[in-house]
């Protein structure tokens, strides 16, 4: 192993040690890159940089992020998502841990949209926690819910995770929404069965809605909130990843449309007002500009490891994988799935 690549090994240590100490993400990224990058090459190595950032900040598709961002903020802040809870948990009222289902759709549609699993779980567990409990919901079972309901919007579309994904790998986006769709809904079926089947076992664990609540909803007026309530939103994601996976629109378009289709949503239900718009707009500002600037420290990252041959090096050891490509895999796999105890998914990618 050669002295540059002993380089690109202790920067990708030295980048996990200060995530580990509580140091931001995007900073640690940089630090790590410029300090052993500049140990390796000096000041040659980053003559690149100002030509990568300037990728990142005008890559079209990278354009649709702040614009999902908006739509999912939007459903989250105007309580759009508080009330599909509702609405579906009564749909789902004389079915033991019905509620429980309702979240798990909640959690695909929020998730799908604000991207970040942190913030999902958070708003589900202020959103449902509390009634979850009150209807005498088991609190581990509960949490539970929640937690993995928050992430399933990594994998389905339309998802921030897959967007980015697309672009570090130079894949088409419809492709990997389309090739993500059928995993992401098996995943969330199997949620909602071992929900039920949980439900069926252990009934005090989650009880159904109790009678005389579901009493204070007739079906009549519950049909009527179902279908002003739960097919707009459910109707407006299904038309943003068709338009993406039919060829129909760009990423960036259909996000567009999508952020569009969440405001009128709002209007429509008279939740809108200036209060409700600046808060929202200051959520996305913040997201987004979280996400970019990881990206745009990234690309420090990105440019020293090569520089310094960790590509090779990764290569070569990814020769002493046995099982060829399906052992290849199986490690990637594993590998993510201990990477994610600690790191988000954009440090991921």
């Amino acid at each position: 192993m050669s002295p540059n690549e002993m380089l690109a090994l202790a920067m990708v240590g030295a980048f996990f040690c200060l995530i580990m100490i509580g140091i931001p993400v995007g900073i640690a990224i940089a630090t790590a890159a410029i300090v052993f990058g500049y140990a390796g090459f000096g000041p040659m190595l980053f003559n690149l940089v100002p030509s990568r950032i300037y990728g990142v900040v005008t890559n079209y598709t990278l354009m649709a992020i702040p614009l999902f961002v908006f739509m999912g903020v939007m459903l989250e802040k105007s309580r759009l998502a508080e009330e599909l809870i509702d609405v579906i948990g009564h749909l789902f009222g004389r079915v033991g841990g019905g509620m429980g289902v309702a979240i798990v759709v909640v959690g695909v549609l929020l998730g799908a949209a604000t991207g970040i699993v942190g913030a999902t779980i958070v708003t589900l567990g202020l959103l449902t926690l509390p009634a979850l409990i009150r209807r005498g919901y088991s609190t581990p079972l509960a949490c539970g819910v929640i937690c993995a309901s928050g992430t399933l919007g990594q994998i389905i579309p339309p998802s921030l995770v897959l967007i980015l994904l697309a672009e570090v790998l130079g894949l088409s986006v419809g492709t990997l929404f389309a090739a993500a769709m059928i995993p992401g809904l098996m995943l969330a079926g199997l949620y909602v069965i071992a929900l039920l089947v949980t439900a069926r076992l252990r009934p005090d664990l989650a009880p159904a809605i109790p009678a005389d609540e579901r009493a204070a909803m007739p079906a009549g007026a519950l049909a009527r909130k179902a279908l002003l309530v739960v097919v707009p939103p459910i109707g407006l994601v299904l038309a943003v990843l068709g338009s993406i996976v039919g060829g129909v629109a760009a990423p960036t378009e259909a996000a567009s449309m999508g952020a569009i289709g969440a405001l009128a949503m709002v209007l429509v239900a008279g939740k809108l007002s200036g209060r409700l718009l600046w808060e929202v707009a200051r959520t996305t500002l913040l997201i987004s500009a979280m996400v970019f600037f990881i990206l745009i420290c990234a690309q420090l990252f990105a440019l020293a490891f090569r520089g310094l041959g960790g590509e090779h090096l990764v290569e070569r050891m990814f020769e002493w994988v046995p099982g060829g490509v399906t052992g290849s895999l199986v490690f990637l796999l594993v590998l993510v799935f201990l990477l994610g105890f600690f790191l988000e998914w954009i440090e991921i990618t």
